[in-house]
């Protein structure tokens, strides 16, 4: 067999398989929220959770209280099993479950005429209560972040280091919980990076999940014969001259 039909066999082989493994990319896609109890939706009708960013006081829990100007009647306290928190003259306050900013209402109330004029009473949560958000797949630095203020999708990818090579970008599911249902929101993170949609808010406890693109991977593996293959090019056409 001549060079020349050797060289153009070997072309016909590489274009097959590359359109055999393109194709096969193309079907590679699973499917999602198939579990039992789960709703699949968009970014129009993904619902918010309500009072998301509203830091709840757990029991367990270690509270900073500072009282203005009253060093005795300041320091970290533990919240017991029942959810009370024990304090100084102020005696037992009940703290689970309601917001800092309540909680030091209730200090400011138990304090005020009998023991403090004008108490000014903040209390701050430990480091362990910040809200978060997670996000794993296909991100350079995947785990759990900060989520104690809005933040939208592309900023959270960015706090992960954004993107890798083999994102799949129209595919970024965000699964949250809203009233004991749990939903998955699908989005086209390259749609919302040009401005074709909004970019929606993540809120507190969601699960950001980056698709992997299969194509991407076979390509890279194509791309690996792409020296090869214009040798051989080049070859053919010193035959042919």
């Amino acid at each position: 067999m001549s060079k020349l039909r050797i060289i153009m066999k070997f072309k016909r082989l590489f274009a097959s398989g590359l359109a055999l493994l393109l194709t096969s990319a193309c079907a590679s896609t699973q499917p999602y929220g198939q579990s039992p109890g789960v709703e699949v939706t968009d970014l129009t009708s993904l619902p918010a959770p309500h009072d998301a960013f509203k830091i709840r006081v757990m029991p367990g829990e270690k509270l900073t209280v500072n009282v203005l100007n009253s060093e005795p009647l300041s320091g970290e306290f533990m919240v017991d099993e029942e959810g009370n928190l024990l304090l100084p003259l102020a005696g037992s306050v009940h703290a689970a479950g309601e917001t800092t900013t309540t909680v030091s209402a209730k200090i400011r109330d138990a304090l005020a005429g009998r023991y403090v004029r004008d108490p000014q009473v903040t209390v701050l949560t430990s480091e362990e209560n910040i809200p978060v958000y997670s996000i794993g797949g296909q991100v350079v630095k995947p785990g759990t972040y900060p989520a104690n203020i809005p933040l939208t999708l592309s900023k959270a990818i960015n706090q992960a280091g954004g993107l890798d090579k083999y994102a799949k970008k129209n595919e970024v599911l965000v699964i949250r919980n809203v009233d004991d249902k749990r939903y998955i929101g699908v989005f086209n993170i390259a749609a919302i990076q040009r401005g074709n949609y909004v970019d929606p808010i993540i809120y507190p406890n969601d699960i950001i999940t980056v698709g992997d693109s299969a194509a991407s991977r076979r390509l890279d593996k194509i791309l690996q014969f792409i020296p090869l293959l214009s040798y051989s090019v080049i070859l053919l056409d010193r035959v042919t001259n």
